[in-house]
């Protein structure tokens, strides 16, 4: 990073602080009683990982929280891992999916569990694996989803139900639920 570079992310950070404060507090809501993960670490991660990128293009508000939920989404999956390895393979972090993933109740899966389904969902279809991300970890609307991917409410629409109904199987065969 060049010295502008850093110089220009010192300037934005106190101007997307509390939006991503209100991110990461969403985020880490669904996390069990026992997640060591605090919402003002998880912006401090997210934030170092987002300037790290050298393919960021942040072009407004939505494609920002995208990027930035992706970012604490990897966070979250990292820390999960390390607590996971701490414990050789036990008592993965566990987050409440139920909204997500249209299942009836309260369901909780392992966050682990979660990220290989999203990877494998990301290489059957790319699209649904992004409108998971904007949606859920992002919290972004289906118009503001529709906006940074540049395609219609109706194809966020359909994607995001078909994303739901494929994760939600996928997780119960995983034991999730």
């Amino acid at each position: 990073m060049t010295s502008g570079e850093a110089e220009a992310a010192e300037r934005l950070l106190p101007l997307v602080y509390e939006e991503l404060r209100v991110l990461a507090g969403d985020c880490i809501r669904g996390e069990s009683s026992g997640h060591t993960l605090q919402a003002t670490a998880l912006v401090h991660e997210a934030w170092i990982r987002l300037i790290g990128s050298e393919q960021i293009e942040w072009r407004g508000r939505a494609q920002f929280r995208a990027l930035a939920a992706t970012a604490m989404r990897h966070v979250l999956t990292d820390h999960a891992r390390g607590r996971a390895a701490q414990k050789r393979g036990g008592n993965a972090q566990r987050v409440t999916l139920a909204e997500a993933i249209g299942a009836a109740g309260s369901t909780s899966i392992d966050l682990l569990e979660l990220h290989e389904a999203l990877e494998q969902l990301a290489a059957l279809d790319a699209r649904q694996h992004r409108v998971v991300e904007l949606r859920f970890f992002g919290g972004l609307s289906v118009e503001e989803s529709a906006d940074v991917l540049g395609c219609s409410i109706t194809t966020v629409e359909r994607e995001w139900r078909s994303a739901r109904a494929w994760l939600s199987a996928r997780l119960r065969g995983a034991g999730g639920g």
